[in-house]
């Protein structure tokens, strides 16, 4: 059961993939290869996409990154965003080489005239331009009116470049505030989500590696969620990119937003265990892991509360001295010996 009222936004479409508009939450990623490198980029992209990705961005920093484009988009089924920073150039040759959508920074992109010929091209082939406005890259007027980097400063800057795509009668928008600072990121966030009814791209930059990053990502972009603020998120990590993707599912299975394989509950041990719960877990994630039927599995310690504590997991094994219990929905089904338990599970899984 989903708790969760969500902001009502307009709907963009990047490609097939509907952003805003009461859609689900989407989940994108960013490839960390030499965009240069078709067949790196193209080889990482399809792992992402396997892991459930379904926006995917790509660095456009020179002309050849953009050349590149074309047989990156061509060979994909998946929505391309091509990243901007400085050169509106490279903006216009993006659009060109069909990508399904831009993310443009307005503290660096340019000036009015140069922000407007994007717009123009962007219109032209309606595609959306997310407005990135990052803590790092504010314009230098906002950092002397604000005193350095604030909610308000950060919202200003969206503001401005939203009223001027508005003026130049240009609505298909989706906003980032995104900061290193959860606090800073939430504040942002909040008070534009009360002035605007765009879709928002939600996400902690420079989230950090994968455990602390996790973490930060999972506090900021969790509490904008379950204020109903979001509508495709990012999960920023220093790493592997698939793990971005994989942590993004679980921020929205936590909160009942997304379903999208398996999701495994463990306890956390106690002296009432009297099995090897931690190795037992381990073997069953182990086996889970490229599982995608949504279910929710469950690997409890203790025989006494397990199953009860468990009760709306689809399966699940409680410990007990050197045995288990093999439930259903909560209801015990069979006792096994330990050294069973995780065959006699998947033996359960694989009838569901």
């Amino acid at each position: 059961m989903v708790y969760i009222k969500r902001r009502i936004t307009r709907p963009v479409f990047l490609g097939r993939v509907q952003v805003g508009g009461g859609a689900p939450v989407s989940v994108q990623s960013m490839t960390n290869t030499d965009t240069r490198d078709v067949r790196a980029t193209l080889g990482q992209i399809e792992e992402l996409v396997a892991e459930g990705c379904e926006i995917i961005r790509v660095a456009v920093p020179d002309q050849q990154a953009a050349a590149a484009l074309p047989q990156i988009i061509k060979a994909l089924e998946i929505p391309v965003i091509a990243d901007i920073h400085f050169d509106y150039r490279l903006a216009l040759e993006s659009i060109k080489a069909g990508v399904s959508g831009l993310r443009i920074n307005p503290g660096n992109i340019g000036g009015r005239n140069r922000v407007a010929e994007v717009v123009a091209a962007a219109k032209e082939q309606n595609i959306p331009i997310r407005i990135g406005v990052n803590a790092g890259s504010l314009e230098k007027r906002l950092l002397e009116k604000y005193n350095g980097v604030t909610p308000e400063a950060m919202v200003e800057s969206a503001l401005d470049q939203i009223k001027l795509f508005e003026e130049l009668s240009f609505r298909e928008i989706k906003i980032s505030l995104k900061a290193s600072s959860v606090p800073l990121m939430l504040a942002a966030y909040r008070q534009l989500a009360e002035k605007v009814d765009y879709p928002f791209h939600v996400g902690v930059t420079e989230a950090g590696t994968l455990s602390s990053g996790a973490v930060k990502s999972a506090v900021g972009i969790g509490i904008l969620l379950n204020e109903g603020i979001g509508d495709t998120i990012r999960v920023s990590l220093t790493g592997h990119p698939v793990h971005e993707v994989r942590v993004a599912y679980e921020i929205l299975k936590s909160l009942g937003l997304r379903q999208r394989g398996v999701e495994l509950i463990s306890c956390p041990t106690c002296g009432r265990t009297q099995i090897d719960l931690i190795k037992l877990a381990g073997k069953v994630e182990e086996r889970l892991k490229n599982l995608k039927k949504n279910i929710r599995v469950a690997v409890m310690g203790c025989v006494v509360n397990g199953p009860g504590e468990a009760r709306e997991a689809d399966v699940g094994i409680a410990g007990g001295n050197g045995e288990g219990l093999v439930f259903r929905k909560g209801v015990v089904i069979r006792k096994v010996p330990e050294a069973e338990l995780v065959d006699e599970l998947m033996k359960e899984i694989e009838t569901i």
